[in-house]
């Protein structure tokens, strides 16, 4: 795969989904087209806008939280990222049945402490520590579970056919899992400070620090417009450099460097890293479409224009001291990536996203409409699967940046649902009031 392709899909969970497209299609599509998912949950039967956020921050919060308590104790743990077909136990599919992409857990954090429910989220937030201090660099995947030693497993699986075990990192070609994402650092990074900020523990800041300046020691770049290149790819078991940038990335470097910043963290010139970030951000506007560029090809410098990912334009909204044009891209997304419901990754429009449009749902909120937030909670709550994380999309298979998303209970979609439900923007910490916009 090149490297223009690992532009956007490394953060998507890209290669599993790719080699393995047409086997999961027919098992998602013999599962719907059955009827086996008969189950209504709660959140469906709600007739108004409130009483479905009120009723899915109830489901949410505990479906996260129970798959912490189902490991007892209070050792350090991560959560499965995906659920089976029917919400109730581990995908069949043996590279994700047991991936814990960091991403995910991340944002399993961050929604936990807007659950107030910090001992879960720090549960996770241990897990992640110990993997940001101790491995040589943060994975994008382990293995899901307690973590008993110094740092998570890699992720890994039992081959019966071959008759041994698989490991991600070394076995598994084409492991996404095994490389470091800059933005998946940056995701990481921000959990950890939403513990400091919840708890005052300076663990969590130091090891936010830690993660931080790995970026800058590894990403920072310095061609064309200049910002932090995606991190390190492991395709074909041979980590590499990755020569191109995305724009996605740094927004979240942008907003975790602010971050560091504004808590005056020790170990970096912090305001200097975010400018540096957010310069990249600014040099991919187009004014004259209302939108975001992906980031760059594998110059580093060529900006990367199709297709339009919907996060990018999302995500920048996020952030503090946001330009008021850079709004437009609301137009945007809503002329290219609107489907039935919501919203599609992708402007190919084969369906709707559920984890992007719990998004959108955040971003309207943060700006002050609701009704438009409403109308998407009420596609967002027809969601859920009976296990409580909600499907990825209702559709077999959507099309993401040179992947796909299939019909598959989802963390990362779960916690996303959740911060647009609390109106908690996992860019700042509590209590930080969106700055007006210039």
């Amino acid at each position: 795969m090149s490297a223009v392709v690992e532009a956007r899909s490394s953060k998507r969970h890209g290669d599993w989904q790719v080699r393995l497209a047409i086997a999961v299609v027919l098992v998602v599509f013999s599962v719907t087209a059955s009827g086996t998912e008969t189950t209504e949950p709660s959140i469906t039967r709600a007739r108004s806008a409130a009483e479905r956020i009120e009723a899915f921050s109830h489901t949410g919060c505990n479906a996260i939280a129970s798959r912490v308590d189902a490991w007892p104790g209070n050792s350090p743990v991560l959560l499965r990222s995906y659920d089976d077909l029917r919400g109730v136990g581990a995908p069949a599919l043996a590279p994700i049945h047991s991936a814990a992409f960091t991403y995910d857990n991340a944002l399993a954090v961050i929604a936990l402490l807007a659950c107030n429910k910090r001992p879960r989220a720090e549960r996770i937030g241990e897990a992640l520590r110990l993997a940001a201090i101790n491995d040589t660099r943060l994975r994008d995947a382990y293995r899901a579970g307690v973590v008993a030693g110094k740092k998570p497993l890699s992720n890994g699986w039992w081959d019966a056919q071959q008759k041994y075990w698989i490991d991600a990192a070394h076995h598994y070609a084409g492991a996404y899992q095994d490389g470091t994402s800059s933005g998946n650092v940056a995701w990481v990074a921000l959990a950890l400070l939403a513990l400091h900020d919840a708890t005052g523990d300076t663990r969590w800041r130091d090891a936010a620090v830690h993660l931080a300046n790995w970026v800058v020691a590894h990403a920072s770049d310095n061609r064309g417009a200049g910002g932090f290149d995606g991190g390190v790819e492991s395709y074909l078991l041979v980590p590499r450099k990755s020569s191109w940038k995305s724009t996605e990335h740094n927004i979240d470097l942008c907003a975790l460097f602010e971050w560091l910043d504004r808590i005056s963290a020790p170990g970096g010139d912090w305001n200097t890293q975010a400018a540096h970030a957010r310069d990249f951000v600014t040099a991919q506007w187009d004014a004259a479409s209302g939108h975001f560029w992906m980031g760059t090809t594998a110059d580093g410098i060529s900006s990367l224009r199709s297709p339009s990912a919907l996060d990018v334009q999302l995500w920048a909204q996020l952030l503090q001291d946001a330009a008021k044009t850079w709004t437009r891209a609301l137009h945007w997304v809503e002329q290219t990536n609107a489907v039935k419901g919501g919203f599609d990754f992708t402007d190919v429009r084969d369906g709707l996203w559920t984890e992007g449009t719990a998004q959108a749902a955040l971003v309207y909120r943060r700006m002050g409409d609701d009704a438009a937030a409403n109308a998407l909670f009420a596609s967002i709550a027809q969601q859920a699967s009976p296990g409580g994380y909600l499907y990825a999309t209702p559709q077999p298979r959507i099309t993401a940046v040179y992947s796909y998303y299939y019909h598959q209970p989802a963390l990362a979609a779960t916690a996303w649902a959740l911060l647009a439900a609390f109106n908690r923007n996992p860019y700042v910490p509590r209590g930080i009031t969106d700055s007006r916009r210039h």
